[in-house]
């Protein structure tokens, strides 16, 4: 990337694929930004950069790299192995991350959960220009996007009552198919996450919680999965 290349980045701002980080020094912080960009599409870290697109530069180009690569291969679990690139901006330098998006999902990082009083393991995915906590559903839908096997897809009343439901309501999380139908909040999960992964729903993220939508016709490719009509 060339520093003129790297301007006009910056000028674009925080993203969906583009973080800035004036820093790499809380180890924790900075593994969630890698895995959550390689939890979805994968983007760019610019270390040496501050929220606002100032370019601070980076103190020791040795020592940063180090930092991220221990980050990358001790912290986060399965390894992540970006590309790494020192762009030069006058007389200041910024460490550039390549972060793929992962068939290895979902990448997770050990922090510790204060109210469990514990060490946990925990997923984060991108969303628009931050960084957050997966959610149950999404994590399953992570899980299960590494299985490459014939799904036997049973269609029965509750899929027939969320079908025609989504017709009209165009979307629906998963406490309300599980009151729609009248079935246990976690055996709506598995329904609902099973469908994303035969590719006839979608999952979208928001700042309250997952929902799900059918998708479009036109971006429907057939999945590797039978269909029982119960």
């Amino acid at each position: 990337m060339l520093a003129v290349e790297l301007k006009e980045l910056i000028a674009e701002g925080e993203s969906l694929t583009l973080e800035f980080k004036r820093k790499v020094t809380e180890k924790e912080k900075f593994a969630k930004e890698i895995t959550a960009l390689a939890n979805t599409r994968g983007g760019i870290i610019l270390v040496g950069v501050d929220d606002d697109g100032t370019i601070y530069g980076i103190e020791s180009e040795k020592s940063d790299i180090d930092i991220v690569e221990q980050i990358c291969r001790f912290e986060i679990q399965p390894p992540i192995t970006p590309e790494l690139e020192i762009i030069a901006v006058k007389n200041k330098f910024v460490l550039v991350l390549y972060i793929d998006e992962s068939n290895e999902k979902p990448h997770t990082i050990m922090i510790y959960d204060n109210e469990r009083k514990n060490i946990i393991r925990r997923a984060y995915i991108r969303m628009g220009d931050k960084s957050v906590i997966a959610s149950r559903e999404m994590y399953r839908y992570l899980v299960s996007r590494n299985r490459d096997i014939p799904l036997t897809i049973g269609i029965g009343e509750n899929e027939k009552r969320l079908f025609a439901y989504l017709e009209k309501a165009e979307r629906i999380t998963v406490n309300d198919f599980a009151g729609l139908v009248n079935i246990s909040i976690r055996r709506a999960e598995r329904l609902l996450i099973r469908l994303v992964q035969a590719g006839v729903l979608h999952i979208h993220n928001d700042m309250q919680s997952d929902y799900f939508t059918l998708i479009d016709i036109n971006e429907f490719k057939m999945p590797k999965l039978k269909v029982k009509i119960r």
